[in-house]
């Protein structure tokens, strides 16, 4: 995918998607009050909380990073697009992180996720309260998943 901008509507097809499938497991809007799939795009992209997605392939990449999880990760979109989502974990965290996204497979959402992460200069901070949901395109299929944080302190 292209770094969200104007010209492409902010990837309005796959923030639509991360909407729509945190409304329908989690019961509740991920931004309130807005008008428009475009306005949500746009909004989710500039928000002050850390968005995240990641896609379905076996050792799954990072598809989408709103600028709060660059700026946390301190990574470009074109780098953040390539990164395998396991690393974000240091490896010692990697086994609890795999164990957490099988929660979610299985339930489909989980809240009140704790954990580490790390950024690409080595700057490791704790996560809480995340949210971390499966991604369902239009149709229902499953697309991956995303998470969110508003919560994290520098270690």
């Amino acid at each position: 995918m292209d770094y969200p901008s104007e010209k492409n509507s902010f990837l309005v097809d796959h923030a639509a998607d991360i909407g729509e499938s945190y409304r329908r497991l989690l019961l509740k809007e991920l931004i309130p009050d807005v008008q428009s799939d475009e306005q949500f795009a746009r909004q989710l992209f500039h928000a002050p909380f850390a968005l995240v997605s990641h896609d379905t392939a076996s050792d799954p990449v990072f598809n989408y990073a709103n600028l709060k999880a660059l700026v946390l990760f301190e990574l470009s979109w074109e780098d953040f697009t390539r990164l395998p989502s396991r690393l974000s974990a240091e490896p010692v965290n990697q086994a609890e992180r795999e164990r957490l996204l099988a929660e979610v497979t299985a339930k489909g959402y989980i809240d009140h996720y704790e954990g580490v992460r790390i950024s690409s200069t080595g700057k490791r901070f704790l996560i809480r309260n995340a949210v971390v949901w499966n991604l369902a395109d239009k149709n229902r299929g499953y697309k991956g998943q995303a998470a969110w944080f508003d919560q994290w302190t520098f270690l």
